[in-house]
């Protein structure tokens, strides 16, 4: 056993047995060389020796690397000098080594040398810049398709004679949420907001088919039943699996005598119809648009709008933002804002949701207002 470590003698193959296991080591894919405090190479197990050179023993750490002089960052001088465990990456010729040196001690605990691992981690890296740069094209791809997902939003302002604002939200870069308003003729607009289960790119390309769509069916289908059941029909020509589905309101304004048909396709977030009386809730009966039937028919309704009138149309995402409890934003508390705040309606919701939230909104959402003014 070593009482001193100043008397060791490599060629002493009890005594280096005593500090560790060589045949181990020298079967060890990753070099490993023990490393005096002097910075001189006291061992190095039989990879090292055969990727460097079998008669690096007694020479410096620095100078078998290729190295004219010592690392800046001697990360056995700090193992020595601490007793931690110390890594760091070190470029050997055309590879990469990730280095960790440990402490080596006798049997009174004193520290004399520091074991070196080197493992070649060169596929990772050249494989973590790889993925970088793939990440850095999907970065900006996405944010072109968000660019453009915003850019297809309806105009804010006045459409005949109805006023369109709105507030949008994608919890992450795109989002499933989508709205539209569409001049069908001189007398016709049809509005509607749908909500794609999930978010993301997925739920971003079947929000593109929902729009495209509703801007061909607009002319054939004058009745808001029969549109719905036609994009449920057009939704099963995609052959798409049952967890792919959304929901659906849509209804058409005609300007003649103001009045409002609508159905609901599963969109659990009933718009709300705010008036001189109060609120009124636009419900009506109808399943989400999906492959789990072959067809769906859907209820009709009507309602007829007065000046001054609006309609509000939200997403899920709205009403289960979560606060600091876990308490969800809520049916009601969109619906007190609403009776209290009807000319800055969308103003009043957004600052309400803001001072609720406990983080950002886990899930899209987006806002609506139509507004009969003329």
């Amino acid at each position: 056993m070593i009482q001193e470590p100043k008397k060791l003698v490599l060629n002493d193959k009890t005594k280096r047995d005593s500090i560790i296991s060589y045949e181990v080591l020298d079967g060890m894919v990753d070099w490993v060389r023990v490393i005096d405090q002097n910075g001189v190479i006291i061992f190095a197990n039989k990879s090292m020796k055969e990727a460097l050179g079998g008669n690096i023993i007694g020479k410096k750490c620095y100078s078998v690397l290729g190295k004219g002089c010592a690392c800046k960052r001697c990360i056995t001088e700090a193992t020595v000098n601490t007793g931690e465990i110390v890594e760091k990456e070190e470029v050997i010729g055309n590879r990469i080594f990730s280095v960790k040196s440990s402490p080596v001690k006798d049997l009174n605990g004193n520290i004399y040398a520091a074991v070196e691992v080197f493992r070649d981690v060169t596929k990772e890296r050249k494989l973590e810049k790889e993925l970088i740069k793939k990440n850095e094209k999907m970065s900006k791809d996405l944010s072109f398709a968000r660019t453009i997902q915003k850019k297809i939003l309806p105009k804010q302002g006045k459409l005949g004679p109805l006023n369109i604002d709105y507030l949008y939200f994608p919890s992450e870069m795109l989002s499933g949420d989508i709205f539209d308003i569409n001049k069908i003729n001189e007398d016709l607009i049809g509005i509607y907001i749908s909500d794609v289960v999930g978010h993301g790119i997925t739920a971003s390309i079947m929000t593109m088919f929902i729009r495209q769509a509703m801007k061909s069916i607009k002319y054939d289908y004058l009745d808001p039943s029969e549109a719905i059941s036609e994009l449920h029909q057009r939704f099963l020509d995609l052959n798409l699996d049952t967890e792919e589905y959304f929901s659906i309101f849509y209804g058409i304004f005609d300007k003649r005598d103001n009045t409002f048909k609508y159905v609901n396709g599963g969109h659990n977030c009933i718009p709300l119809h705010i008036n001189s009386n109060g609120i009124e809730f636009l419900e009506a009966k109808g399943y989400p648009i999906t492959c789990l039937f072959d067809t769906i028919k859907y209820e009709e309704k009507s309602i007829k709008l007065k000046k001054g009138d609006k309609i509000l149309f939200y997403t899920d995402g709205v009403i289960e933002t979560r606060n600091e409890k876990g308490e969800l934003f809520g049916f009601d508390r969109l619906i007190d804002i609403a009776s209290k705040h009807r000319d800055n309606l969308l103003d009043a919701i957004e600052k309400n949701l803001n001072e609720f939230k406990y983080k950002d909104v886990d899930d899209d959402f987006a806002l609506l207002t139509v507004e009969l003014v003329g």
